[in-house]
């Protein structure tokens, strides 16, 4: 979520991303009440000399269009982030040894694009056998119909709970 959204379906992918945003925002303080951690798994844009909180200041210290997006959902000094290359949050990174460190057995993904790299990581998560929720209003694509194409793959595909955040609990897990 942490993106300047600059590039041609930039418009129309903020047009959903900021609703998920604001669910997110509530998923997020929700599952950090309960002490449970959060990672943000964030592409590198190609940057291979940046880290993680100097593309969270290019988003919101410039006037780009994911700067509502990156100022709602400003991780928290105690949140973990793992820079990807590509479209999963597995795929060349360190994010299963972190998971393994935390001893997380389930996840919950959020984010854009859900017809992309939230899928892509599903994908990868449901291979390391990782429990997975998805909550449907916590993603966004540029397209409707390909975001909701995307939720209905996790949930046959991948197994994964796909209820909205709204009707997260705990007691779930």
């Amino acid at each position: 979520m942490i993106n300047d959204l600059e590039f041609e379906s930039g418009d129309q992918l903020l047009k959903y991303a900021l609703p998920a945003a604001h669910a997110i925002k509530k998923m997020k303080e929700k599952v950090k009440a309960e002490g449970f951690p959060v990672i943000y798994i964030n592409d590198n844009y190609g940057q291979w000399q940046s880290d993680f909180r100097h593309l969270v200041r290019h988003c919101i210290d410039g006037d780009s269009r994911g700067k509502a997006l990156a100022e709602l959902l400003k991780p928290d000094e105690d949140d973990y982030f793992v820079l990807k290359p590509q479209f999963s949050g597995f795929f060349g990174t360190p994010l299963n040894i972190l998971l393994e460190h935390l001893g997380v057995d389930t996840l919950i993904l959020t984010g854009v694009a859900g017809n992309m790299c939230v899928q892509f990581t599903a994908n990868d998560a449901y291979m390391y056998h990782y429990k997975l929720y998805i909550p449907s209003d916590c993603i966004a694509s540029a397209d409707k119909k390909e975001n909701d194409l995307a939720i209905e793959t996790m949930r046959q595909v991948n197994k994964a709970d796909v209820r909205p955040s709204t009707d997260f609990s705990l007691k779930h897990f």
